[in-house]
């Protein structure tokens, strides 16, 4: 640990309206007419016929938000015991919200995110990071060194500001300064977990860890599909390891196209009890969105056979908004890059074709918050937009979209109203 945190230590730091006045003595002019209302565009008038209710708090949302926050909290009050037991607790009973995000992750991740934010702002604005917050969290576990809940948040703290150094990009096109960091932090990581590993076989919290360990080794690509799987195993109904595994799966980081599809079809039949044949679909999500050469070797009807099995297994808002604004943005013709092959043209056309069956059978409110994060892309960067910027672009975003695809029914003057029996389209008058 000394060695490590020296290394770290040694990095340098880097238009007035006018006003018109009649003379004394003269006829007054004519008064001018009204300024007549400039007529609204046709975008707003399609908008003014689509009813689609906007959730204020989200369930999903706002549970998330709720329990990062009291981890943040607890954090900033250096109520540590307390927070360690909130996720000790969450943890044993695998607590998670209604779509499978775990409660004792969330918890974690809101306790480190003070640290972790200021880090990566600093990276992104040029500075070299201060080593204050990373410090005071190794102080913390010295103070608990038994405890794995600590030793869980320290070393996600770790890991998380390892990433903020490498970036996403390929290995050649990164610093070798940026590269040593990296591991130098997973190496730091994976030397607070050590002591931790027989309590992962049990606890999904440090099975996450754990698993995120796998890319710093020296051949993740032997690794990286046994370890995720340990963990899905854990909690098959939390789609976020399923997305990740389909990311470290292309060719970028530490798999290939026809690896990725086999691990999909493994991961089908892993999770049929859950997801039916959603599990395919879930490990293709991103990677079809991040690369668009993952087309070429996907199974677009076991894909959209999966799209559906999710929406009728879980029925949630959530759910429906994902993969509405998925089908809707992400897989939109309009963002396939002109080179595209036809055949990557295809597959993306066949997954749009399915926006018309979510919004028809399963859209009955509106969460922007997951539209303007299909809108935003992959790639959002450090520096976001205020929540209710995002909650308007959001809804713009999803609005756009939807008069868009119904442009003629609208044209011929029906409604749109969504409710929870589906969509209905009311007659002109």
């Amino acid at each position: 640990m000394k060695d490590t945190m020296s290394l770290l230590a040694n990095i340098p730091e880097l238009a007035a309206q006018a006003r018109a006045s009649l003379r004394r003595g003269t006829r007054s002019s004519p008064q001018p007419a009204p300024p007549q209302q400039e007529p609204r565009s046709l975008a707003e008038q399609l908008q003014a016929r689509l009813h689609l209710p906007m959730a204020g708090e989200p369930p999903e949302e706002s549970t998330r938000v709720r329990v990062q926050d009291r981890g943040q909290f607890l954090a900033r009050q250096e109520r540590w015991e307390e927070l360690s037991r909130l996720i000790r607790s969450a943890d044993n009973r695998k607590a998670a919200t209604h779509c499978g995000m775990p409660h004792a992750n969330l918890l974690s991740l809101g306790a480190r995110t003070d640290v972790v934010m200021a880090t990566e702002h600093a990276i992104a604005d040029g500075f070299t990071p201060k080593l204050s917050g990373i410090e005071e969290l190794e102080d913390v576990l010295a103070e608990f060194p038994e405890d794995y809940a600590i030793a869980a948040i320290v070393a996600q703290a770790h890991m998380d500001i390892g990433w903020a150094w490498r970036g996403s990009n390929w290995s050649h096109e990164i610093p070798a300064r940026n590269l040593a960091l990296f591991q130098a932090h997973f190496d730091r990581a994976a030397e607070i977990l050590e002591s931790f590993a027989r309590t992962a076989l049990a606890s999904p919290l440090l099975a996450a860890a754990h698993c995120a360990l796998v890319v710093a080794k020296p051949k993740p690509a032997l690794h990286i599909a046994d370890a995720y799987a340990r963990l899905i195993d854990l909690n098959p109904v939390n789609t976020a390891p399923m997305r990740s595994l389909g990311n470290f799966l292309l060719p970028r980081w530490f798999g290939s196209y026809d690896v990725l599809e086999l691990e999909a079809r493994r991961m089908a039949a892993r999770t049929s009890a859950s997801w039916g044949n959603g599990g395919y679909t879930w490990v293709f999500l991103d990677a079809l969105r991040v690369d668009h050469g993952v087309a070429r070797n996907l199974d677009v009807s076991f894909f959209i056979d999966g799209l559906k099995d999710i929406l009728y297994l879980q029925p949630d808002q959530h759910i429906a908004n994902l993969l509405a604004a998925y089908t809707g943005i992400t897989m939109s013709p309009a963002r396939t890059p002109p080179s595209a092959p036809d055949i990557v043209r295809d597959v993306r056309k066949s997954i749009h074709a399915c926006f018309d069956g979510i919004l028809r059978e399963s859209l009955h409110e509106l969460h922007p918050l997951l539209w303007a994060e299909a809108e935003l892309g992959p790639n959002p960067g450090t520096h976001l937009p205020p929540r209710s910027a995002l909650l308007r672009r959001g809804r713009d975003t999803a609005f756009n979209a939807i008069a868009s695809h119904f442009h003629r029914d609208l044209q011929n003057g029906k409604t749109l109203e969504f409710g929870k029996t589906g969509l209905t389209l009311f007659p002109q008058g």
